[in-house]
């Protein structure tokens, strides 16, 4: 027996909408959204009234993909500490080839994003930054050079 693939990362946020139009404008596609409840749903996740609104998202080639969960029951619970420094255990980020870094940062400020340190280059193999985007999301990017 051997994994086929990684299908998705679940990300649960507050406010669907505005995490959405992040991933859009760093060039993910919208596969679908809407709501997600039900007996086998609770069974799944181990959580009982469940009810949620979810979006997939794919990258433009089709093999990685994000779904974004926002939970009106039970209520999601707020992580500790919020914008977690990259040292925190657990999911840090998710990591994006990008051709162009610059003109992704500066898509992606237009929706809040920061830069969590700098841009920085690796030899001369890759140009590299990690940016926060909304709900404290942090996203890495690289390019690739030459």
């Amino acid at each position: 027996m051997a994994i086929q693939r990684m299908d998705n990362v679940l990300i649960v946020v507050d406010d669907l909408e505005a995490v959405v139009a992040f991933f859009v404008e760093l060039g993910m596609e919208l596969e679908g959204k809407g709501p997600l409840e039900g007996r086998w749903a609770e069974r799944v996740i181990g959580l009982d009234g469940v009810r949620q609104d979810i979006a997939m998202l794919r990258t433009p080639d089709g093999h990685g993909r994000v779904e974004l969960a926002k939970f009106h029951r039970p209520k999601a619970v707020e992580p500790e500490p919020k914008n977690a420094p990259a040292n925190t255990l657990g999911i840090r980020r998710i990591m994006f080839a990008v051709d162009d870094i610059e003109d992704a940062i500066a898509r992606l400020r237009t929706h809040g994003a920061e830069l969590v340190g700098e841009l920085e280059r690796y030899e001369d193999s890759f140009l590299l930054c990690y940016v926060r985007g909304p709900e404290g999301i942090v996203v890495g990017l690289a390019e690739q050079l030459g």
